[in-house]
């Protein structure tokens, strides 16, 4: 087999997991979008992970259970490292609602592979974006077990960066995380 190496010299770049983490509706893909684009253009090849992507497929069997929730992450980071052995910048967004949890992902993916982006803005603001209605339904009696509702959102204790999507443009955040990225991922 063609080891990672040689893929990554193929592609000339270095492969990482960008694991965005935050509650729905901080911008987490809004974020990795913009990210991606701004990779992309600097000629990096990326692929974006995010709940819309992967439980439509991958893991359209899993609920929001507590086992769900973390058996979702653990095929998302087994995941990870597929496209991270591929030479591919993989861009993860995922609620990721414990420490535990992302621990998990990071010790699949290992900590040398693994950027951690905290997404920080408060329920409140989440609750003002939410776009596709879920806060409201959760707290209608909708969903339930709706991380920052019914379940609890630990927030990160050492995240490689800590965004706050309240204060910061888009151009400003992406400009934030690129600093840390680019060093991760130069062309050879």
């Amino acid at each position: 087999m063609i080891n990672r190496e040689e893929k990554e010299k193929l592609l000339n770049q270095k492969s990482v997991v960008i694991w965005m983490t935050g509650l729905s509706g901080s911008g987490k893909t809004t974020l990795a979008e913009s990210i991606e684009k701004e990779l992309f253009s600097k000629g990096y090849f990326v692929q974006l992970l995010d709940g819309d992507n992967v439980r439509s497929g991958v893991n359209k069997n899993l609920g929001f259970s507590e086992q769900d929730r973390e058996e979702n992450i653990r095929r998302i980071a087994e995941i990870s490292v597929l496209f991270i052995n591929s030479g591919v910048i993989c861009l993860n967004c995922f609620i990721s609602p414990t420490q535990k949890i992302r621990q998990m992902a990071r010790d699949i993916i290992g900590s040398e592979n693994f950027i951690e982006i905290f997404l920080n803005a408060t329920l409140e603001i989440c609750e003002k974006r939410d776009v596709k209605g879920f806060y409201k339904k959760a707290r209608e009696g909708y969903i339930s077990n709706f991380t920052g509702i019914e379940s609890p959102y630990e927030i990160p204790v050492n995240p490689d960066l800590d965004i706050n999507t309240e204060t910061l443009s888009i151009e400003e955040a992406t400009e934030k995380c690129m600093a840390v990225i680019l060093q991760r991922v130069k062309h050879f």
